[in-house]
C-alpha cells in the first residue's frame, strides 16, 4: 500500500484501539466488524518495521508522549478520560498520545494542539521524567516520556471529547484518587527531582 495522505500506514489490533486517534464512530465500527470475524492468528507486520530488524528475544515497546504543565501556582494540568475509554476510563491523566512516525517533541506539540488547543514552541520543551511501565503480564511494555513546557499559548480546551471530557489543574500534593497509576508515579518522581521511574514490573 502506498501512503497518499497523512503520515503513517500501520497495522493495528483491536486491543490497542483505545490508544489510537480515530474518527468519531470509527472505533465502534471496527469493534463490531472484528466481533463478526474469526480471530487472525498472525497479524501482518508493517513493511517499515520488519521483524528481522529486532534480534531474537527483543520485546518491542510502545512509546508514549506526555505533557507536564505547571501554572504559576504550581498546579499540574490533568485531563479526565472519557468513562467509556478502554484505558483509564474516568481517571485523570496527562495530556498524552503515542509517538507515531515522527520525532518525539514534534509528536508532543501535535498532541497538545490537537487535544487541547495549546501552542508550544519546541525550544520551550524539555524531558523531565521517563517511566518504564507495563500494565499486565500479557501487555506490551511501554516507555512514557514526560516533557515539561516552560511556556505555551492558549487555554486548555476539550477538543477530543470522546477521549478527554475536562481539563483541570491540581496541586501535586492534592491529586485526586483516580489518577492513572504511572502518571502519579511520574508526578511524584518529578517533584523529587528523579529522572526515571518504573511501574508494574515488580508484579510480573
Amino acid at each position: 500500500m502506498e501512503l497518499r495522505e497523512g503520515v503513517l500506514l500501520t497495522w493495528c489490533t483491536v486491543d490497542i484501539l483505545d490508544r489510537v486517534r480515530l474518527s468519531p464512530g470509527l472505533e465502534a465500527l471496527i469493534r463490531r466488524h472484528a466481533a463478526e470475524q474469526p480471530a487472525v492468528q498472525d497479524p501482518p507486520v508493517a513493511t517499515w518495521a520488519p521483524a528481522a530488524e529486532a534480534p531474537a528475544g527483543t520485546e518491542l515497546h510502545i512509546v508514549g508522549l506526555h505533557l507536564h504543565l505547571q501554572d504559576e501556582k504550581g498546579r499540574v494540568l490533568l485531563g479526565r478520560r472519557h468513562p467509556n475509554s478502554a484505558f483509564g476510563g474516568g481517571r485523570w491523566h496527562f495530556l498524552a498520545g503515542h509517538c507515531e512516525r515522527e520525532a518525539a517533541v514534534a509528536g508532543l506539540l501535535r498532541e497538545a494542539r490537537e487535544e487541547a488547543g495549546l501552542i508550544i514552541a519546541p525550544e520551550d520543551v524539555e524531558l523531565v521524567h521517563t517511566v518504564h511501565h507495563v500494565d499486565s503480564a500479557s501487555a506490551r511494555p511501554r516507555i512514557a516520556l514526560i516533557f515539561q513546557a516552560c511556556a505555551w499559548t492558549g487555554t486548555p480546551q476539550v477538543l477530543e471529547p470522546d477521549r478527554t471530557v475536562e481539563w483541570r489543574w491540581f496541586l501535586p500534593e492534592e491529586l485526586p484518587d483516580a489518577v492513572v497509576p504511572y502518571a502519579r508515579v511520574a508526578i511524584d518522581g518529578i517533584c523529587l527531582g528523579r529522572p526515571y521511574s518504573e511501574q508494574g514490573w515488580s508484579e510480573r
